[in-house]
């Protein structure tokens, strides 16, 4: 059988030579500047060198209140950019696409004194309530999303995502259980949806024709008055609409824990969905380390490109081992690698 896994897959100008991709994930590693520093540039240059076929920064926060933590990297200077650049062009130099994941916080950042959210209500008992965002908050967020855009094309990033899930602002907007404004950015689901849009739309416009823009959603909150599948599928209907060229699709966490059913590949049902509803490619994720359910997610059609996390934290050359069970030839930067993987023979 013909491995899908290893198989190119193209967005706008950007063609990938794999579906495997080194997902957002935070470390909590870079400097209270918001610089990157070598603990994370050789974090990300490894899984560069083990076959991914695209890279995900972790949040790029696009403005100092929208970081999770003070050790949060951020997207909102030119020094950051250029900080950045190193980055991009080894992970290029290695056959590799990277993209930028910018992220505000919102009312999930821990530096209390400057945290925004839709509506003074508390993510939880430790963080307390943000400040209610103003109108001008409002469009600060949206210019400081345009302005991130920029300085990461200016980096040379090969594709941009908007993060709007796990509980950020984004999310929060759309979440009726966080948002309880009644001006025009809350109460109908035409309201709520208005932030993300127009962040959207104020990315697209500075970001290049030639570039792909990614979108993390939230497909479903469970019982709590957050997401509804409903919102989501028209959600992913106006991104279509508005240049957005693959969904990341996520669920839960607009309140802490996440209540739904873990189980290897736990995410993909929402992203099937999603794909079937938007008629855009999807990426998923979730407990996926074997290669066999990589095979069959990507077989199937329920998405098209593999997100992958703590498979990658636990093995940044699991591409490797995983290109071999599958019969898969891998183009590597540094070829020996690929000897690692067996038969194990003496010498040369």
């Amino acid at each position: 059988m013909v491995s899908q896994v290893f198989t190119p897959f193209t967005l706008r100008g950007m063609t990938l030579r794999n579906r495997i991709v080194m997902s957002p994930m935070l470390m909590y590693r870079g400097q209270d500047d918001g610089m990157l520093n070598e603990h994370l540039y050789v974090h990300y240059a490894a899984r560069a060198l083990g076959g991914v076929a695209m890279i995900g920064t972790e949040v790029l926060a696009v403005e100092p209140r929208g970081r999770i933590s003070a050790r949060d990297l951020g997207l909102w200077s030119d020094d950051q950019a250029r900080g950045l650049q190193r980055l991009v062009d080894f992970v290029q130099s290695c056959g590799v696409r990277i993209f930028a994941q910018l992220a505000h916080a919102g009312r999930k950042s821990h530096l209390a004194e400057t945290a925004i959210g839709p509506s003074a209500i508390a993510y939880d008992d430790t963080l307390g309530p943000p400040s209610e965002a103003t109108l001008a908050d409002i469009r600060e967020v949206i210019d400081k999303f345009r302005l991130a855009a920029m300085r990461a094309a200016a980096a040379g990033f090969d594709a941009l995502e908007i993060h709007a899930a796990n509980g950020y602002l984004l999310h929060e907007f759309l979440a009726p259980v966080a948002n309880a404004r009644s001006d025009r950015y809350g109460g109908s689901l035409e309201n709520r949806m208005r932030l993300p849009l127009e962040v959207v739309e104020a990315v697209r416009s500075v970001w290049p024709d030639e570039k792909p823009l990614l979108y993390r959603i939230c497909a479903a909150d469970f019982g709590t008055n957050g997401v509804s599948e409903e919102d989501s599928d028209a959600l992913a209907l106006e991104l279509a609409s508005r240049g957005v060229d693959l969904i990341d699709v996520q669920a839960g966490n607009i309140l802490p824990g996440f209540a739904g059913t873990v189980y290897p590949g736990y995410q993909t049902p929402y992203a099937d969905r999603l794909r079937k509803v938007s008629g855009l490619p999807t990426a998923t994720t979730g407990s996926i380390a074997a290669i066999d359910l990589a095979e069959e997610i990507v077989g199937s059609g329920r998405a098209d490109l593999i997100f992958m996390g703590r498979t990658l934290l636990r093995d940044p050359f699991w591409p490797i081992r995983a290109a071999r069970e599958a019969g898969a030839e891998l183009e590597l930067p540094i070829a020996t690698y690929a000897r690692a993987t067996g038969p194990f023979e003496r010498g040369f």
